[in-house]
């Protein structure tokens, strides 16, 4: 069953920490131009021509980008001209949320309300209309978090009115009669939406209405025994249980790695062994994910030809209308932080051999050059890891987006290729050009991420346990957060989960801003080289807290190391 890890924590009040760590003029000022850019871009989107004719082309990860860079409000228009298959397809990936990096996706009741509210500003009928080619299991789900729902015709008419009155005693209380059933609120935001849409609903599209209403009955019930014996899921549970599996086995077959299955495959490679006489067997979970997409393209019905659900028009817009949408798309993204509206199915990264992981970038290119066959696997098998840094990693103690995902399996790939045992290999140059032609991204990724593992994030957090160990402070209160430090990342470091306890980290911005940055940096699942490093080493006052970049190759380990090694005199100089 999912689950949502739930973590608990104590964060001291350090009102010089906060005042620190806000953001100042310059911040603000990149903050609001990137804003403007993107209502520009968004303004040019909605005024392209026959724009009607483009967006139902669109692939359904592209549209949900464009919704996340410009926020569902403002996207209303898109949604608008958004055909029922798009929307669901964009349902399943807006309406599920992760409570933290890594944890699976639950559910956003919140979403589905705000949802409601801009179908709503199309228009009763059009809203109805949209919300009918919805899947009415998550549709039911979602809607038994705002409501409660009574079938008003299997209750006596005194019973009926008793309820009604009991419930309206409490201050909070808010029901209507629709179709013949007794709509109560769990809670007051969207009530207005719920209420507005349910009558066209049951008007247009009855039988989808009825569906969704019997489900809210069943789902409206007390629960199990009272003497709380049972070891049953509720009906409620069950059903988030029910469809958020459903929905993990279709997203699988799409390409997608599920959040368990990505933290699993981390967890094993942070095991790998580089002194083992051989390479690690092949990983059972890569073998699964391969087995179980669907490599079948989608079916296209044919002109004429019925079907269940409403199918994407198969008139295409012209050619210049299309690729002037998709460019002020990949423009919006960018603003947005991402380098190209790329779903996340179909990760493959960046092959421009660039600076960092440049070595990486070169292999795949002669694989590419050589064996076609072979180039095919290794995009597969990246694509897999970067899905799994996406679905499972964190990175500064938040989820990875999708370019940073892409980045972050390159650039370990490339610790993987520079740092393969030499004992592993038959070859006599076991880092040849063509190295990657007979050796997989998985176990090439394996080698990379255990090194960082080590070398990196669980060296920092021990140098940082010895030098709290050595040292006092004059200040009772900044040596209790110190004390708190010591502890949490001891324990966590002995559960070789250092990253867990970087809240405790806070209490070293009093001490030395550059230092803190770059630790925070360092003590994390994924860990980064920040721009504070160089800072920190120079002793500078201030740094960009945002920048950063991935650790690729031995030489950034070894300037970590040495950072490391002044960490005593930058904190306590």
């Amino acid at each position: 069953m999912p689950s949502s890890d739930r973590r608990t924590s104590r964060r001291r009040a350090n009102p010089q920490a906060r005042r620190r760590k806000t953001p100042g003029a310059r911040s603000k000022h990149l903050v609001l131009r990137k804003a403007a850019d993107e209502t520009t871009l968004l303004a040019r989107i909605l005024n392209t021509p026959h724009l009607a004719r483009v967006v139902p082309h669109l692939q359904p990860d592209v549209l949900h980008r464009v919704i996340q860079a410009c926020g569902l409000e403002d996207s209303a228009e898109l949604v608008a001209l958004a055909t029922p298959v798009q929307l669901e397809r964009v349902f399943d990936l807006d309406l599920w949320r992760a409570a933290r990096p890594g944890s699976n996706d639950e559910l956003d009741a919140d979403r589905f309300g705000k949802w409601l509210e801009v179908l709503l500003e199309l228009g009763e009928a059009a809203a109805a209309e949209k919300l009918a080619g919805i899947d009415a299991e998550v549709v039911t789900a979602a809607l038994a978090q705002h409501v409660r729902v009574f079938d008003l015709a299997t209750r006596g008419e005194s019973d009926g009115d008793d309820e009604v009155e009991s419930s309206g005693s409490r201050s909070s209380f808010l029901s209507s009669e629709i179709g013949g059933y007794l709509i109560e609120a769990r809670r007051s935001d969207a009530w207005h939406a719920i209420v507005s849409l349910l009558p066209t609903l049951d008007a247009d599209h009855p039988n989808y209405f009825h569906h969704v209403m019997r489900g809210c009955i069943r789902l409206s019930n007390s629960g199990w025994e009272l003497d709380g014996l049972d070891d049953l899921l509720s009906d409620s549970e069950q059903d988030m249980y029910d469809l958020a599996v459903d929905r993990e086995e279709r997203r699988e077959k799409q390409g997608y790695v599920a959040a368990d299955a990505a933290r699993a495959f981390l967890h094993s490679a942070r095991q790998l062994r580089l002194t083992d006489a051989t390479p690690p067997s092949s990983s059972h979970l890569a073998r699964a994910y391969f087995r179980d997409i669907d490599r079948t393209p989608p079916e296209i019905p044919a002109e004429g030809a019925k079907s269940s659900t409403p199918a994407t028009p198969t008139t295409a817009p012209a050619d210049a209308d299309v690729a002037d949408v998709l460019a002020a798309i990949a423009e919006l993204i960018g603003v947005s932080g991402e380098s190209s509206p790329q779903p996340r199915a179909l990760l493959t990264g960046e092959t421009t051999g660039q600076a960092p992981s440049a070595h990486f970038h070169a292999q795949m290119q002669c694989v590419c050059d050589i064996d076609t066959v072979a180039y095919t696997a290794r995009t597969e098998e990246f694509a897999y890891l970067a899905n799994t840094m996406l679905a499972g990693g964190s990175i500064q103690g938040r989820a990875l987006t999708p370019r940073e995902a892409s980045d972050a399996a390159a650039a370990i790939c490339n610790l993987g290729i520079q740092h393969w045992p030499a004992h592993w290999s038959g070859e006599a140059n076991h880092r040849s050009e063509d190295f990657l032609l007979g050796h997989d991204l998985i176990t090439v990724f394996q080698v990379g991420y255990s090194l960082l593992y080590a070398q990196v994030t669980m060296r920092a957090a021990e140098r940082l346990i010895e030098v709290l160990s050595d040292f006092r402070h004059g200040d009772p209160e900044t040596q209790t957060g110190l004390d708190e430090l010591r502890v949490a990342i001891t324990r966590e470091w002995r559960a070789g989960t250092p990253w867990r306890a970087r809240d405790a980290l806070d209490v070293l911005l009093v001490l030395d801003q550059p230092a803190w940055a770059t630790m925070a940096g360092l003590v994390s699942e994924c860990p980064v080289m920040r721009a504070s490093l160089s800072a920190a080493r120079l002793r500078a006052h201030t740094v960009d807290a945002a920048a950063f970049e991935f650790i690729s190759d031995s030489t950034q380990i070894a300037v970590v190391h040495e950072f490391l090694e002044l960490l005593p005199q930058l904190l306590f100089a």
